[in-house]
């Protein structure tokens, strides 16, 4: 499972592309990983969306994650769903979901990341890293250092998000990232295909450069 480049989507900031185009784009450069969000849909709406996503990573071979839903991860055909803490526990997502199926879920502590793992979790993302407009209820960034502590504790990979841009995206891998998921970075800037390029040069530069 590749999540070096984990590309989530955003109409509200992405310059009138839609979650598909956004997802399409971003594939084109690089992305590993599409997620589908927003918070305002219903959710015969997302499923729909959901569906035009899935027939584009169905093409390319890009994993395929809705957030926060599983009913609407499920009726889709997506390959997972992301949970965040006042979402479904992860055991009881577990035992819903149909195999395989990918379970991802916003930890900020050891304790959570933990808990994570043991649920049946596939991977966890610190969330955030750095503080951030891009999601109303971030809360305060935890830093590099928490990463760090996260990454020593768990087996399973763990994913940076949270105010992660170009210009920082090398201290975070080299801090123990298995990748990094961007919202702004990608979905918000002026040639998505370009900027999504950008970040996975980088990516794959900082992980050479920790193989060394």
């Amino acid at each position: 499972m590749n999540l070096d480049l984990y590309v989530i989507t955003d109409e509200t900031i992405a310059a009138g592309h839609t979650h598909a185009e956004i997802a399409r784009l971003a594939i084109a450069g690089g992305a590993d990983v599409i997620q589908l969000r927003d918070k305002a849909c219903g959710r015969d709406i997302l499923c729909r969306i959901g569906r035009e996503i899935r027939e584009i990573t169905r093409e390319t071979g890009t994993l395929f994650i809705v957030n926060d839903l599983l009913d609407v991860a499920i009726s889709c055909g997506a390959d997972g769903v992301h949970l965040g803490q006042g979402d479904m526990r992860v055991d009881a997502a577990r035992r819903a979901a149909p195999r395989p199926f990918v379970i991802g879920v916003s930890v900020g502590s050891v304790c959570e990341a933990v808990a994570a793992e043991d649920g049946g979790a596939d991977y966890v993302a610190v969330s955030p890293v750095f503080s951030t407009t891009s999601k109303d209820d971030a809360g305060p960034g935890h830093g590099l250092a928490a990463l760090r502590e996260i990454r020593a504790e768990v087996s399973i990979p763990v994913i940076a998000i949270g105010g992660i841009s170009r210009d920082n995206v090398g201290a975070v891998i080299r801090a123990g990232a298995d990748g990094i998921a961007v919202i702004s970075a990608v979905a918000g800037q002026p040639d998505i295909t370009a900027a999504a390029r950008d970040l996975k040069d980088r990516i794959t530069a900082a992980k050479q450069e920790c193989r060394r």
